[in-house]
C-alpha cells in the first residue's frame, strides 16, 4: 500500500469532444475509472481536485456544425450540456466540469504557448498546403472531399474515409474539392509552428523507459516505449483554421492552436477556474513537487499525454509531470466494436432515459467488466446476469434479510448493554481488516476491477455467516444469540457500504439510510458505529431483477439502430467499377510475375500490430513466409488449409522484424471487405495462374 507521500491530488479525466453523444465504452475508459479514484482518496480524507471539461476546437466540431447546418458555437453549446448533464446523473464526481470555449482557458492557452514561443522551444516550418482560392482560406484535412480510391465513396474526407475506415491523406482522394466552396483546391505555401518532439527524445528515454518501468501498466509502457524506440518528429502546433484559439503572434492571422496543443491546457484551466470559484491557489496542484498528477484516459489518447503534454509542461520548466497515466483499452458491444457512426453503441444519454433508476447497476457492470489490461465486451444478456446474480442476489439479498430480521425479531432496535455494537464475532473482525487492506492496495495500483470484487466479498461473507448462523432457528431457543448474530451483520454491512461508497454511492446512501445513519461522513478512517438504542429505519429493497423482455428490447434496439444507419449508408450504392483504372502495362510486365496456388499451412497475427498476420504457405515450390494486411479481416485458425494465389518473385520485404517472401492476392468491396483470390476446384501447390 502507497504511504501518504502527496500533500494533494489532481486527477485529470480525458476531455471529451463536444461533437456528438458520448457511450458507454468512454463511459468505462476514463471517466468510472476516474471517479473511482477521486472518491477512494476523499475517502480517505486526501486533497484532492478531479477536473474535466469539453473540448470545443478543432475539425471536428466544424466539421459537425457543417453536417448539422449550425454553427460551432452551437454545436458545442449542444453537446456540452447534454455530455454534462448524463455525467452528473451517472455520479461522476468532478470537482469541476469546464469548457475549452471560455476565455479563461483562450488565455491559459495563449499564455503557454507565449511561454515556449519566447524561450525558443518551438521550430518554425513552411509547407505546402491545399488552399481555397474562392473562399480564400487554407483548408484542414477535414474540408477537403473527393472520391475514395479505396472504396470509391464520393464523399470521403481528406483524412479518411467514413464508409470503409481508410485513413487518407488529401493528395489521395480522387477529384478532390473543398468543402466550403466546391472548388478544386490549390496547394499554396503556410507557415507553422513544431514542437521539437525528437529534441526530447534522450528526456524521455529516462523518464519513461527508465523511471516508471516497473509502475506504469504494460500497455501504457509499450505504446511509449514502441513510440520513442520509432525516432519521434517534430509536431505542428498550430492549424490554420477559424475555429478555435487564435495563435498570440502578431503576422499569424487565420491561425489557431491545434486541438491536440490546447485540449490537454484544459486540464489546468479547469482547476484555475476551481481555484477561483474555492478561493484555492491553483498553482499548487500544478507546480508542487509534493503534488500527484494523474491523468485517465483511454489507449487513443496515450502519445498525447505521456509525450506531447509531458514535452510541452517540460519545455515551459515550472509545472510538475504525471506520476502515472492508467490508461484502458477498449470496450467492444455484443461481438463488434462500438461506434456511434454505425449505430453500433450504447450512447450513454440512451441508457439514462431508459434506466433512469439503474445508476449504480451500470456503474457497477462497467467495473466488473472494464478494460483494464486489454479489450472487453459489453453484452446487455451479461448486464443482466451481473445485475440478477451478483447485486440483487448476493449484495441486495443479504442487506435485506438483516434488516427485515431485525425488524421481525427486535423491532428494529440495537440494544448494546456495553454501549455500543462491534464485532463479537474475531474471525469476522480479522477477515474485514485483511480485506480494507486489499481493497486500499488495489486502489493504489488502479486495479479497481479487483477492489470491486473485493468489496462485494464482504456481502458474499455476510451470506455465509448468516447462513451458517441462522438466526431465525436461534431466535426461538436463544434470542440474544439471534441478536448478537445479527448485530455483527449490521457492523459488517455498515463496513460494506463504506467499502462500496465509490463504486454504488447512490446503494451505500440508500444502505445508510437504513442503518439510520448520515450518509457521507463515514469516511475508510471512521468506523461507523451502533450505540445502545439505537433505531433503524424500516427495510427496503436495494436492486430490482431485471427480466429477458427488457434485455431483449435493448438487444433488437440496438440492432434497428445500426441497421437504419446502414440502409441509410447504402441509399447511393457505391459503384466501384467508376475507378479509373491504373496505367496500361505491356505484356511482357505481366508475364514478369510468377503466380502460383498455395496452401496455408500456419497463421498467426504478428504482435503489436492490428493489421498483419504472419502466415506460412506451401507454394509447391517451398514453404515460405508472408506477412499480409488481412489480421482485421480473419481470424488465423479459420484460414489454415485455404488455397491462396501467392506472388512468389516479388521481392523479400522486412515487416516487423519478418521477412516476408512474396504476396498474397486479395479481392477487395466496396465496403473494404477482403477475401481470397483462389481456385474454385482444389489445384496442387504450385500451379501456374496465368
Amino acid at each position: 500500500m502507497e504511504t501518504q507521500k502527496y500533500k494533494r491530488y489532481t486527477i485529470t479525466a480525458a476531455l471529451p469532444y463536444a461533437n456528438g453523444p458520448k457511450h458507454i465504452g468512454h463511459l468505462a475508459g476514463a471517466y468510472i475509472p476516474a471517479d473511482l479514484y477521486a472518491r477512494y482518496l476523499r475517502l480517505k480524507k486526501r486533497d484532492v481536485v478531479f477536473v474535466c471539461g469539453s473540448d470545443e476546437h478543432g475539425t471536428a466540431i466544424a466539421n459537425q456544425a457543417m453536417k448539422e447546418g449550425t454553427t460551432p458555437r452551437a454545436i458545442i453549446d449542444k453537446y456540452h450540456a447534454l455530455i454534462k448533464d448524463c455525467f452528473e446523473k451517472l455520479n461522476i464526481s468532478f470537482d469541476i466540469y469546464h469548457r475549452t470555449s471560455e476565455p479563461l482557458h483562450h488565455e491559459t492557452a495563449q499564455e503557454l504557448f507565449t511561454d515556449l514561443n519566447n524561450q525558443g522551444s518551438f521550430v518554425e516550418k513552411v509547407s505546402d498546403q491545399y488552399f481555397d482560392e474562392e473562399a480564400n482560406s487554407f483548408l484542414a484535412d477535414r474540408y477537403i472531399i473527393g472520391t475514395c480510391p479505396n472504396c470509391g465513396n464520393d464523399h470521403a474526407y481528406g483524412d479518411q474515409c467514413e464508409r470503409c475506415g481508410t485513413s487518407l491523406s488529401p493528395e489521395e482522394l480522387i477529384n478532390p474539392h473543398s468543402a466550403l466552396s466546391g472548388a478544386k483546391p490549390v496547394l499554396k505555401p503556410t507557415k507553422h509552428w513544431y514542437l521539437p518532439l525528437n529534441e526530447y527524445e534522450p528526456w524521455l528515454k529516462e523518464w519513461i523507459l527508465e523511471g516508471h518501468a516497473k509502475d506504469w501498466k504494460t500497455n501504457v509502457y509499450g505504446q511509449c516505449k514502441s513510440w520513442i524506440d520509432g525516432g519521434l518528429h517534430p509536431r505542428a502546433v498550430t492549424r490554420d483554421l477559424d475555429w478555435g484559439i487564435k495563435v498570440p503572434v502578431a503576422g499569424a492571422d487565420g491561425k489557431v492552436l491545434y486541438v491536440w496543443f490546447d485540449a490537454p491546457i484544459g486540464y489546468i484551466s479547469a482547476t484555475k477556474q476551481w481555484a477561483i470559484d474555492k478561493g484555492k491557489d491553483w498553482e499548487l496542484y500544478w507546480k508542487d513537487k509534493e503534488t500527484k498528477l494523474v491523468h485517465f484516459i483511454g489507449k487513443d489518447n496515450i502519445v498525447f499525454h505521456c509525450i506531447v503534454f509531458p514535452v510541452m509542461l517540460k519545455a515551459q520548466g515550472s509545472f510538475i509531470l504525471p506520476e502515472n497515466v492508467p490508461a484502458n483499452e477498449f470496450m467492444n458491444l455484443e461481438g463488434d466494436k462500438m461506434s456511434t457512426s454505425r449505430g453500433w453503441s450504447i450512447e450513454m444519454h440512451e441508457y439514462l432515459a431508459d434506466f433512469p433508476d439503474k445508476i449504480d447497476e451500470l456503474r457497477y457492470y462497467l467495473t466488473a467488466i472494464a478494460p483494464e489490461t486489454s479489450d472487453s465486451e459489453f453484452t446487455w444478456k451479461d448486464y443482466q446476469a451481473r445485475v440478477n446474480n451478483e447485486l440483487v442476489a448476493i449484495l441486495g439479498n443479504f442487506v435485506n434479510r438483516v434488516m427485515v430480521l431485525m425488524h421481525k425479531f427486535f423491532d428494529g432496535k440495537i440494544t448494546a448493554p456495553a454501549g455500543e455494537v462491534d464485532f463479537t464475532d474475531e474471525t469476522l473482525n480479522k477477515t474485514v481488516g485483511e480485506l480494507y487492506d486489499e481493497l486500499e492496495s488495489s486502489f493504489e495500483n488502479y486495479k479497481f476491477r479487483q477492489a470491486q470484487q473485493t468489496a462485494m466479498e464482504m456481502a458474499r461473507l455476510g451470506n455465509r455467516y448468516l447462513t451458517e448462523k441462522e438466526p431465525w432457528k436461534t431466535f426461538k431457543v436463544d434470542a440474544e444469540d439471534a441478536r448478537n448474530t445479527l448485530h455483527n451483520c449490521l457492523v459488517l454491512i455498515g463496513h460494506m457500504a463504506t467499502a462500496l461508497q465509490p463504486f454504488l454511492p447512490n446503494t451505500s446512501a440508500k444502505i445508510f439510510e437504513m442503518l439510520n445513519q448520515p450518509a457521507g461522513e463515514v469516511t475508510f478512517d471512521q468506523e461507523l458505529k451502533f450505540k445502545d438504542g439505537h433505531q433503524l429505519n424500516p427495510a427496503s429493497l436495494l436492486f430490482v431483477k431485471i427480466e429477458d423482455d427488457v434485455i431483449q428490447a435493448q438487444i433488437d434496439k440496438l440492432q434497428a439502430k445500426a441497421d437504419s444507419l446502414t440502409m441509410a449508408a447504402v441509399e447511393e450504392p457505391v459503384e466501384q467499377a467508376v475507378l479509373p483504372t491504373k496505367e496500361n502495362i505491356n505484356y511482357d510486365q505481366f508475364a514478369a510475375m510468377d503466380i502460383r496456388v498455395g496452401t496455408i499451412l500456419t497463421a498467426e497475427k504478428v504482435a503489436k500490430t492490428k493489421k498483419l498476420m504472419k502466415l506460412t504457405i506451401d507454394t509447391g515450390i517451398d514453404k515460405r513466409t508472408v506477412v499480409s494486411g488481412i489480421a482485421e479481416h480473419f481470424e488465423p485458425e479459420a484460414i489454415i488449409g485455404k488455397q491462396v494465389s501467392i506472388l512468389v518473385n516479388l521481392e523479400p520485404r522486412e515487416l516487423k522484424g519478418i521477412l516476408s517472401q512474396g504476396m498474397i492476392l486479395m479481392a477487395e468491396n466496396a465496403e473494404g471487405k477482403l477475401d481470397f483470390v483462389a481456385p474454385v476446384n482444389a489445384m496442387g501447390e504450385g500451379s501456374v495462374i496465368r
